[in-house]
């Protein structure tokens, strides 16, 4: 246990304030406040002085972080692709993972197929069955792919590239179909109806309460409906532990 003094509180308290000039308990004068207003406008400037480090970013350097495509289209940049042009390209940088109909090659994601499954008790989550928008496939391709050297395609192959994936999903029909950022407005993905936005700030402020209640909340006596087994996995349907 250590024996150094200690100082209280109160009286180192007091001991600054002696020091500063001031009485503890009383106002300070107005002279007091103009010096203590200044001293504020002094360190509120002090923050914002530039310190003269670094340089403002040219348009170039913007650019190449400012990728980011909205599902409306804006943040797309020049060029075009076909799917023809597309197909060469999957072929040659993208079928060694995904496979040649995006059906996938051993532990890569997958992506075409699996249309109408997202109710079922195996659903497939690929880019026509489950991604909301073509400028999340655009978005993502331009970011990561191909995989280990990514950001090296030009604008052409990103939209060629694009528009064959979305062809493979048969939600571009046309192999001569050009994607371009006037064209892209044009595609709907089949589960776009299905992403929402976060609206609870609105459709749930009824159920806000500045006290919440924490106990006996809910009418009626709580009833237990069903039990099941502690299990490691999720069973399939057919092996699955009946309830009691």
């Amino acid at each position: 246990m250590s024996r150094s003094p200690r100082v209280p509180t109160v009286a180192l308290g007091a001991v600054l304030a002696l020091a500063l000039g001031v009485t503890l308990g009383s106002p300070l004068s107005a002279q007091q406040k103009t010096t203590a207003a200044k001293t504020s406008a002094k360190q509120i400037s002090a923050a914002h002085k530039r310190l003269g480090i670094g340089r403002p970013a040219t348009p170039d350097e913007i650019a190449g972080w400012d990728i980011d495509v909205r599902p409306d289209g804006q943040g797309l940049p020049p060029g075009g692709g076909t799917v023809k042009a597309g197909e060469a390209l999957y072929m040659q940088q993208c079928s060694a993972c995904h496979g040649e109909f995006g059906e996938s090659a051993g532990r890569w994601p997958i992506l075409s197929g699996g249309n109408g499954s997202l109710a079922t008790h195996d659903p497939v989550r690929s880019v026509g069955s489950y991604w909301p928008y073509a400028s999340t496939l655009f978005d993502y391709i331009r970011r990561t792919m191909p995989f280990g050297n990514a950001q090296s395609l030009t604008n052409d192959e990103l939209y060629a590239l694009t528009a064959y994936v979305l062809y493979l999903n048969d939600i571009i029909r046309d192999e001569s179909f050009e994607l371009n950022a006037t064209t892209f407005k044009a595609i709907k993905l089949p589960n776009e109806r299905n992403f929402i936005d976060d609206d609870r700030e609105t459709t749930e402020r009824a159920f806000w309460r500045k006290n919440p209640c924490m106990s006996n909340c809910a009418p009626g006596t709580a009833k237990v409906t069903g039990r099941a087994r502690a299990i490691d996995v999720t069973p399939e349907s057919k092996t699955a532990p009946k309830l009691d």
